[in-house]
């Protein structure tokens, strides 16, 4: 079972001891004042979440006791401590309902099932019982993905119990990985023999391989090892109709593609209990650049050029002119040598008409062997100074990489002191790009008001487009918190969907996004990706209310 002695924080991110403090920050505060007018002593007290009361379980005596037959007394919890855990996930309405303790609709109990037999007989038992199920793996999702819904009794399926590597075939280069492995877990099983799955979402700590599948995720270092989606050459998944082995095979044609069905089906069509997937011999050695271009207009032509150079970069990152001014904002106050080393940079980039602020930073990673990776560098470098870009080294690769994980804290803070940070995020042609970025970044300005901070980011290329990630900050609406978080995703969404964005790149479409998703498949692909669901799950029980916005099938 997956096991850590450092408690997690329920109404925020991550490990409870761990924070993003602004102290040692001093250029945080006057940057966040100057844009949204808040002060450092504002605060938002959360409800303490040991005080939060939610109802009694709606299941009867009867009903616990044939739970309890099925999966053992140790695998079945009704407290409120283990229902409170899993009747969310993180994202930012999760987090303001925690914090105002409304957590109106709890999960009714949470079992650990040990095997693939005792989830059959749980998903036969909710069956002929009428109670919900919710597969639950780290609880990450920022789009509503885990949140009971509906008015039936639910139970939170938790695959915490699945967490080994099952088989490696080093001919192959394939591994059978069960789906509760959390990340860490999956990386140091595979390191053990010499390999790397390369998958590092930024949930990556506290996420599981089925969630990854089930949302189609993407890691950091997707140029290099591709999405999950990529990775996984075959799955086992437990249906209420059966259960469904795709055929594990190189390639194959015959029909539609069962397994790309699977992945990203969110807990809908089904429990994913273990995959194999393509892994990868460790690489040797990684280095990584700072490049700084004049605006987020060039960056992106760099972007597109390096990606369609087929380039063999693991992470290409460009932040928009508001991105790196508020990374540059976020940076500590240095003394001695690095102090003087960074005036001798600044200054050098002044003299050849190159700044951060004003500009946009790109952070690029590239791994391998040594020699192969400098020649990589050095490649990636020429690309770059033909579209304007100024190197800032390696120092600002190696800052993102230390607090490319620590990064979620910081939103805790940021409410804490009264202030919404929430994200979208989207992917279009690289002809459309630009534009997208651009009306994207309008809607979200006009919906947040005057005080407000809209950025935006590339993290992941392709060939012919890539993705756009967006941060937006504004003062929260003190008893509106709810409402002004819809106001402003439902004017990003319209927009990013009317501009001829994707309407998830990432995230996954959960409740958040289900309204929406009839826009993007049409009415006679929705159709069909309901007849999957009516097919597998004809009874409706599996995380309902997410793909589809009707409870049910």
């Amino acid at each position: 079972m997956n096991s850590d002695p450092r408690a997690l924080r329920l109404n925020g991110w991550g490990y409870a001891d761990t924070v993003y403090p602004l102290d040692d920050r001093p250029y945080a505060w006057p940057h966040l004042a100057a844009r949204l007018g808040v002060s450092p002593r504002a605060r938002w007290a959360a409800a303490d979440p040991a005080a939060i009361a939610i109802r009694s379980s709606r299941l009867s005596g009867a009903q616990l006791r044939e739970l309890t037959s099925i999966v053992g007394e140790d695998n079945l919890r009704t407290d409120s401590a283990a229902r409170l855990a899993c009747s969310q996930g993180k994202s930012y309405v999760d987090l303001v309902r925690l914090r105002l303790g409304q957590v109106t609709n709890p999960t009714d109990g949470v079992a650990y099932p040990r095997d693939e037999t005792q989830i059959r007989s749980l998903l036969y038992w909710a069956g002929a019982n009428d109670v919900a199920v919710v597969p639950f793996g780290g609880g990450t999702s920022v789009v509503g993905g885990v949140e009971p819904r509906g008015e039936r009794p639910h139970v939170a399926l938790s695959l915490a119990r699945l967490d080994q590597m099952l088989s490696l075939d080093r001919r192959a280069n394939l591994a059978r990985l069960q789906a509760g492995m959390l990340g860490p877990q999956v990386e140091a099983a595979l390191a053990a023999e010499g390999y790397t799955l390369g998958h590092f979402p930024q949930s990556f700590e506290f996420s599981t391989l089925g969630g990854w599948i089930a949302t189609r995720s993407a890691g950091q270092a997707s140029m290099r090892y591709g999405r999950i989606e990529d990775m996984v050459a075959s799955m086992r998944m437990v249906t209420p109709a059966g259960v469904i082995e795709t055929h594990l095979s190189p390639a194959t044609a015959t029909g539609p593609s069962l397994l790309q069905m699977l992945i990203g089906s969110e807990g809908s069509y089904g429990v994913i209990v273990d995959a194999t997937l393509r892994v990868r011999p460790r690489a040797a050695v990684s280095d990584g650049r700072g490049l700084v271009f004049h605006d987020f207009d060039q960056g992106a032509e760099a972007v597109r050029a390096i990606t369609q150079n087929e380039m063999p970069v693991s992470v290409l990152r460009l932040s928009d002119t508001e991105e790196t001014a508020m990374n540059l904002a976020l940076r500590t106050r240095h003394s001695g040598v690095r102090a003087l080393t960074e005036r001798f940079a600044q200054a050098w980039l002044r003299a050849s008409g190159h700044t951060p602020i004003g500009g946009s930073v790109m952070i690029a990673l590239v791994e391998g062997e040594l020699g192969q990776v400098r020649r990589q560098v050095a490649a990636l470098e020429a690309i770059a100074r033909r579209h304007g870009a100024a190197s800032l080294g390696g120092g600002p690769a190696r800052s993102w990489s230390r607090e490319r994980f620590r990064a979620p804290y910081l939103r805790d803070t940021l409410m804490d002191h009264g202030i919404l940070v929430d994200t979208v995020e989207t992917a279009t042609p690289w002809g459309n790009l630009l534009a997208l970025h651009g009306n994207v970044e309008q809607a979200l300005r006009e919906a947040l008001g005057e005080r407000s901070l809209v950025m935006a980011h590339i993290s992941h290329a392709y060939p012919d487009g890539a993705s756009l990630y967006f941060t937006f900050l504004a003062p929260i609406e003190r008893g509106h918190e709810l409402g002004q978080w819809e106001r402003v995703k439902s004017a990003a969404t319209e927009r990013i969907l009317g501009a001829g964005g994707t309407l998830s790149h990432h995230h996954g479409i959960g409740a958040d996004h289900a309204r929406w998703l009839g826009r993007q498949t049409g009415e006679a692909g929705l159709a069909a990706l309901r007849g999957a669901k009516a097919a597998l799950d004809p009874s409706g029980i599996l995380n309902p209310g997410k793909l589809f916005q009707s409870e049910g099938v």
